[in-house]
């Protein structure tokens, strides 16, 4: 490859001139092989490393975690590390400190990792991502995920409290949830990986037990964070720059977006509905994480889950009769959930604040997805909480909920266990609707006790994790309408669910015609697993969206402030599947309140921009009449200004300046300083 070719040149200079030497002939061989973009002294001594993922620092009312660099960046030499007997080399043995370390995606573990932490020879590290992912798994989330913020606690079922009766997540090594001085950067590319244990090669490799000379191999990482300590601190930084300052430079922003839910009956949502209503609660949570900003594919731990949520919404919008069922179903899709419960807990917050047009007293039941893909030999569990059904009047009705989930399954390739009622739920939004009020309430779930899931909150989270396989050589249009067996499965239960749930909202017709559509999950999970840029996709949101689809894996991170794909793509779908197609001009479409249409306040109207036109490159656009509505994803905690709560969530996300990597060769330990300068001065 060019990249190596021009390295191997400068190599053999090696040892034959002196710096200032070695110094120009970096510059003619980075130019020689065609690295040079423009003018700039930067362009022509660095080569960029354009796909990468950094670790950034994220903060709650007590501490901080990740990673950063220092203000200017990070430069170390680097090392390749593929087996532990390497790292000798970095911490103790290597003659030019500090090192940039290449690590191997296996190795990358809370032990080495802690290692490399309390070295000073170490100024950061890139991390090659495993591929096949790692076959004994690999989470670094907490093995009690959300501890502290679910229902359990000194007040109520105390024994279950800190996971002391189930370790929900036995592989979680907490790698997340640590605060790491030194910048820390995903590798995504395998050519750039490469690119650079090429140039290690020729420059850093020891040669029969000699001490590699100058010119090195070097990387620089810049990932400078401007918050520090806690939310508490960051927060009352950013409101005092908000306060004195015209030009405020806030330092952190708290994690926040937006929950999708829609009703099944419609709703007046400018108003609160009738207090004898009763509204049965589905949900799952949309989002997750992973040791890398952005890099959140979360197959099991969240889009299966919400995939056959939206999967059974569909099913049960086609049943003839559903809109003269007895009681409400209120579709519920959480954002943030994986940082305490965010979601949840704001729509709780707004139930008792009479900010939501369902109050807590208006629920029926609750029926929670949680992770569903990996099931064994077709089981379904079915959680309770063990505390509530110790109330007479709650019993009953879990009852009643876990023998309508149990007889909709009677045909299907899914057979529903109740776990023991001596075990608490796992990790669940339901633990924040039960935290505010006794609601009769299940989870289902693949799992038992411990997850199924080995790569819980990891950039390993894939599709692969999830058993979808495709054949080979199927167009992308093909791919999308493949019908995996991960998407018949998945099917199997949002049918299940949708059986259960017609039963309990009151339906007395035969639930033998109500069924999910294995094509509709499996293109769900083309979209939201692989790519977004599809044709479905594209003819179901707005023409000025069109940015939100794009080419390269979906991820699903809450992020700070804005709309997050995840959650305008939900919004979408869910509108296409439960929606009606109305014929309203475009103009009737984007001012609904104009036209003389009485149901105009129950229904929400968006304008799509429509498949292809078969005879043309246009489209042809159309109006869909929906009851999906996006209600705010942040914690309460500060709207209310309680940063340091034990209450509500205080995660915040530091903001930055400049995050961005990149190799270069240093002609000498004196000309580096020198190089760095005069590049930067330049860019």
């Amino acid at each position: 490859m060019a990249a190596g070719a021009g390295w191997r040149m400068g190599a053999g200079e090696r040892g034959r001139r002196g710096a200032e030497t070695l110094f120009r002939g970096l510059l003619f061989c980075v130019l020689g092989c065609g690295f040079c973009w423009g003018n700039s002294v930067e362009r022509k001594i660095y080569i960029p490393l354009n796909k990468t993922a950094p670790c950034v620092r994220l903060l709650n009312a007590t501490h901080q975690i990740g990673c950063q660099s220092s203000m200017n960046g990070d430069t170390g030499v680097i090392h390749v590390v593929e087996k532990a007997q390497d790292l000798k080399w970095v911490l103790t043995d290597g003659p030019h400190p500090p090192y940039m370390v290449l690590l191997d995606g296996e190795l990358f573990t809370r032990e080495l990792m802690l290692q490399l932490k309390g070295s000073s020879r170490i100024s950061g590290l890139a991390v090659a991502i495993s591929k096949p992912s790692p076959a004994q798994g690999f989470s670094p989330g907490l093995k009690c995920p959300n501890d502290g913020f679910g229902v359990y606690s000194n007040d109520y079922g105390p024994q279950y409290a800190h996971c002391n009766w189930t370790a929900w997540n036995p592989l979680g090594n907490g790698l997340a949830y640590e605060d790491f001085n030194f910048p820390i950067f995903l590798l995504e590319d395998a050519n750039e990986t490469q690119v650079i244990k090429q140039c290690y090669q020729d420059h850093n490799l020891p040669q029969n037990g000699s001490v590699p000379e100058y010119p090195l191999c070097a990387m620089q990482l810049f990932a400078h964070m401007h918050a520090v300590t806690n939310t508490v601190t960051c927060m009352r930084r950013s409101s005092l720059q908000t306060a004195f300052s015209l030009n405020p430079e806030e330092v952190c922003d708290a994690l926040s977006d937006y929950n999708v839910w829609s009703t099944l009956k419609p709703i007046n949502t400018s108003s609160k509905i009738n207090p004898l209503d009763e509204v049965i609660i589905v949900a799952t949570r949309i989002d997750s994480h992973s040791f890398f900003w952005n890099v959140a594919p979360g197959a099991e731990s969240a889009v299966a889950s919400f995939v056959t949520h939206l999967a059974a919404a569909e099913a049960l919008h086609k049943v003839p009769d559903v809109q003269m069922l007895p009681r409400n179903i209120m579709f519920t899709f959480f954002q943030g959930e994986t940082f305490d419960y965010i979601g949840s807990s704001r729509m709780v917050y707004d139930m008792k604040m009479d900010k939501f047009p369902i109050r807590l007293d208006n629920i029926h039941s609750f029926l929670e997805l949680s992770q569903v893909a990996l099931r064994n030999s077709s089981v379904l569990w079915v959680h309770t909480d063990p505390v509530s059904r110790r109330n007479d009047s709650i019993q009953p009705q879990v009852e009643t909920l876990v023998e309508a989930l149990i007889n909709s399954s009677v045909g299907a390739n899914v057979t529903l266990q109740e776990v023991g009622q001596s075990q608490p739920l796992p990790p669940s939004s339901f633990q924040r609707f039960l935290r505010a009020k006794s609601i009769p309430g299940v989870v289902l779930a693949d799992h038992r006790t411990s997850f199924q899931n080995r790569y819980y909150q990891s950039m390993y989270d894939t599709a692969e994790n999830i058993l979808m396989k495709y054949p080979e050589g199927l167009s992308p249009e093909e791919t999308l309408d493949y019908v995996t067996d991960t998407a018949k499965s998945l099917a199997e239960v949002a049918t299940v669910v949708a059986r259960a749930l017609y039963q309990l909202a009151g339906g007395t017709g035969n639930t033998s015609a109500i069924q999910a559509d294995p094509r509709t999950v499996s293109r769900m999970l083309y979209g939201f697993l692989i790519k977004t840029n599809n044709s479905w996709f594209q003819s179901i949101i707005k023409q000025d969206l069109k940015g939100l689809l794009g080419d390269e894996l979906p991820q699903h991170y809450i992020a700070v402030t804005t709309l997050v794909n995840t959650t305008q793509l939900v919004q979408y779908v869910l509108a296409n599947l439960t929606g009606t197609v109305v014929n309203f001009t475009k103009e009737e479409c984007l001012n609904p309140e104009k036209t003389p249409n009485p149901e105009k306040e129950m229904y929400v109207y968006t304008w799509v921009q429509g498949s292809r036109d078969p005879n043309s490159t246009s489209r042809v656009p159309f109006c869909v009449q929906s009851t999906v509505h996006l209600t705010k994803a942040a914690s309460p905690a500060f709207e209310l200004k309680q940063w340091g709560s034990t209450e509500y969530s205080t995660w915040t996300e530091s903001r930055w300046k400049d995050i961005r990597a990149r190799i270069f060769l240093i002609a000498s330990k004196e000309l580096e300083s020198t190089l760095e300068a005069i590049a930067e001065a330049d860019i």
